[in-house]
């Protein structure tokens, strides 16, 4: 028995009244409870995160067991943690703490096993980012490479998909830079804190995406760009979209990581193809061989994925592109191939029903959806 450990049993700082759970799940984030399966087990022992923050060292052992290390760290961070002026420096440093238990939780995310239970994000999460496909590649792409990925994901997003990638250097700065540029929503998930944005050259393409996106950690706000984060950032591109898109990478890349975890959460992965020789294409044109899916464009992967475009694909690029607003891509992000009722789309989105109306109406017209009749849709 850990004698130091309960010696100190001192009240945790911070004020309870009116705070929500977040706060203290966020201070026991802080505290060096960073498995999601630990934080889970604490919330249902004690009810809530805040009570499970103000346990008594006793307490707290018997839920960790023998984890004397993770124990002692938790008592001795209660001590100079204050959970609500944590929250209150993030908040004025423009960042959101998002749990697993807030409904702004990413949707797609949370089906995976043992989503991260906290994340730190610079912008705005949607709920119509549940249409989004993460593009991700080398980072030393050839100039094929480079258009490849910047068309598609342009298109992509021009049609109303969020892109999301790892602000790396190579395709995924390009995939977020084509976001941008086509008016669409990208998200760029960090392998490092949310105040230290790496690559440092990307540090302003960070603050666009977050501009028309979000910037999305789960380690901690000052947590340096450590190797080990990059597997667990891979794993959360690939939570993150419904499908994996590999533009261009070598047998050994990283963004192949990405792929085994996508294959492991159930998304569909696409490979753009390069020539045999190429020893950028090796690892996209093997993982077509054992099964991606080719792609030549962005049409290809809307048309697995169902999704339309607002705009032909053949639209010349400098004409304005006309996007759905928020609203409308949210009523689209409802619907799949089984009809749907009105009303039910009308308690799912939140709109009123006049709204809900005539967003349908539009969607139909611009044949995104079909009524199928007695006020039910599908997607098209």
């Amino acid at each position: 028995m850990n004698t130091e450990v309960d010696a100190i049993d001192m009240p945790a700082r911070g004020r309870m009244a009116g705070t929500d759970d977040r706060t203290f799940t966020l201070a026991l984030r802080l505290a060096g409870v960073t498995s999601a399966s630990r934080l889970r087990v604490l919330h249902e022992r004690f009810g809530s995160s805040e009570r499970a923050w103000n346990a008594t060292p006793a307490e707290l052992r018997a839920v960790l067991g023998n984890r004397e290390k993770m124990l002692s760290g938790l008592i001795a961070a209660r001590s100079s943690i204050d959970p609500e002026l944590e929250l209150e420096k993030l908040d004025r440093a423009g960042v959101k703490v998002i749990t697993l238990d807030d409904p702004g939780y990413p949707a797609l995310l949370a089906e995976i096993s043992a989503p991260p239970p906290v994340l730190f994000v610079r912008g705005s999460m949607l709920e119509t980012d549940v249409l989004a496909v993460a593009v991700v590649g080398t980072r030393a792409p050839s100039n094929y490479g480079k258009d490849m990925a910047r068309s598609i994901a342009h298109d992509l997003a021009r049609a109303g998909v969020t892109i999301v990638s790892g602000l790396a250097k190579g395709i995924d700065g390009i995939a977020h830079q084509a976001a941008l540029e086509a008016g669409g929503r990208t998200l760029a998930v960090l392998g490092s804190g949310i105040h230290d944005v790496y690559p440092r050259e990307h540090r302003q393409l960070a603050q666009r995406i977050g501009e028309q996106g979000a910037v999305i950690s789960d380690n901690l706000p000052n947590a340096k760009p450590d190797r080990w984060n990059f597997p667990a950032r891979n794993r959360i591109i690939s939570g993150l979209a419904r499908g994996v898109l590999v533009v261009e990478a070598p047998e050994r890349s990283g963004a192949l990581i990405t792929v085994d975890f996508a294959a492991d959460q159930g998304r569909d992965v696409f490979a753009v193809p390069g020539p045999a020789t190429s020893v950028t294409s090796g690892g996209t044109n093997r993982i077509i061989r054992d099964g991606a899916r080719l792609v030549r464009d962005a049409t290809d992967i809307l048309d697995d994925l169902l999704l339309f475009a607002t705009t032909p694909m053949i639209e010349p690029v400098h004409q304005p592109a006309l996007l759905l607003d928020e609203d409308e891509r949210r009523l689209l992000g409802l619907l799949t191939s089984t009809p749907l009722h009105i009303d039910d789309i009308v308690d799912a989105s939140g709109l009123p029903l006049p709204r809900v109306s005539a967003i349908l109406l539009s969607l139909e017209l611009q044949q995104h959806i079909v009524n199928t009749g007695a006020q039910h849709y599908c997607r098209r």
